[in-house]
């Protein structure tokens, strides 16, 4: 099964937007906030929020950077 990440800063308008569309779909994933976990986001080179990521055993599938509904859709298929 696929693991959901979401890289997003508390005060980020975009972030809100994509947490919100995830919720509406019942799309669960991880929140996390690249400042407070600097390694894990170097890991896997963070480099704007929001960032969406889906991963299959840790390898990433697929990267959605920005508030972008159609290919945020696309995680639930």
């Amino acid at each position: 099964m696929a693991r959901i990440i979401k890289f997003e800063k508390n005060d980020c308008a975009p972030c809100a937007q994509v947490s919100a569309f995830l919720d509406n779909r019942g799309i669960s994933y991880e929140t996390i906030n690249p400042f407070d976990q600097p390694d894990l986001a170097a890991k896997f080179k963070i480099r704007t929020v929001p960032t969406v990521l889906v991963l299959d055993n840790e390898e990433v599938q697929q990267r959605i950077i920005g508030f972008k509904p159609e290919e945020l859709a696309s995680i639930a298929l």
